[in-house]
């Protein structure tokens, strides 16, 4: 079932301008890159740099009532060159054996935008690295569903039996970069899960058969910029895209294998203003163990 991407034409690497990005709500954003070091001074409630350690705030900390990003990884980032031990990540690969583990992973990963880390080599210095970050909209209603469907086409294709399934976005970050320009660390631009069902003949998953990855399709936004301006265009727009979901009903009420129709008529207030009626603290989820790894923190600041 792996999804063949259209190559669009590669966009250069200007900034979008304020203009435009003011014009755009944030339910036109599917994927988008801006450098590491930006992402960090726009949202320092959302990341911070402690020691040698990169922090995102967990499910339980205060940070999680106002939203923030699911970060993706495995336990180590390198920021232009310099490496952080990254904490309260989840895992880019996770085991699960049960439908409770399954559903909670579901939630989860679709409760916040995905953020993934990437290195780039330029053309104008391949000695050296960039650190990008690339923003999954998970509430954009075409990245969602390519997301909702894929795990619930596995479920009705295997029925009972053992799988693996990755969603993979490598190939929407290579088009997006300039020829010349070289993505590093492309693997880690994709997250896999498989779900181990206690079947006493589970051939397809003994011999590989039951491997399937979705090529996650979708137009990326340039939010990298040096213009006061435009930064803070983008800061307000980061906000909005992270901001806490409210939801309106749960996938535990919903059917195991089918496509949840309703599950993103309460995503979006087209506006990046600051809004009140989202400003309700999101009900925390308790993720299983397996998914969410995090580190003790020191508590010097750099």
């Amino acid at each position: 079932m792996a999804g063949v991407a259209c190559a669009p034409a590669r966009p250069s690497l200007t900034s979008i301008s304020s203009g435009e990005l003011r014009s755009l709500w944030t339910c036109d954003c599917e994927l988008a890159l801006l450098p590491l070091a930006q992402l960090l001074r726009l949202q320092p409630g959302a990341f911070q740099l402690r020691g040698d350690q990169l922090v995102v705030p967990g499910p339980g900390g205060p940070g999680a009532a106002r939203g923030g990003f699911n970060v993706f990884g495995d336990g180590r980032v390198r920021l232009d060159g310099q490496p952080y031990r990254l904490s309260s990540y989840i895992k880019r690969y996770v085991e699960l054996t049960n439908y409770c583990d399954y559903k909670d992973y579901r939630e989860t990963i679709l409760s916040k935008p995905m953020l993934f880390f990437v290195n780039v080599q330029t053309k104008k210095d391949t000695s050296k690295e960039r650190t990008y970050a690339f923003l999954v909209n998970t509430r954009h209603p075409k990245i969602r569903r390519q997301i909702e469907h894929g795990m619930d086409m596995v479920i009705s294709s295997v029925i009972g039996e053992s799988y693996r399934l990755q969603f993979d976005f490598q190939e929407a970050v290579q088009n997006f970069f300039p020829p010349g320009n070289k993505v590093v660390n492309g693997e880690h631009l994709s997250f896999a899960y498989e779900f181990k069902a206690d079947a006493l003949f589970d051939f397809f998953y003994w011999f590989g058969l039951s491997n399937s990855t979705v090529k996650v399709e979708g137009k990326v936004l340039n939010l990298s910029s040096t213009s006061p301006e435009k930064k803070e265009t983008i800061k307000l727009f980061l906000e909005k895209m992270s901001e806490p979901l409210i939801r309106r009903s749960s996938f535990s009420d919903r059917k195991f294998s089918v496509t949840s129709r309703g599950s993103i008529d309460d995503v979006f207030n087209c506006s990046l203003s600051p809004r009140s009626s989202l400003t309700e603290v999101l009900l925390a989820e308790l993720p299983f163990p397996s998914v969410l790894e995090s580190e003790e923190t020191p508590n010097q600041f750099i």
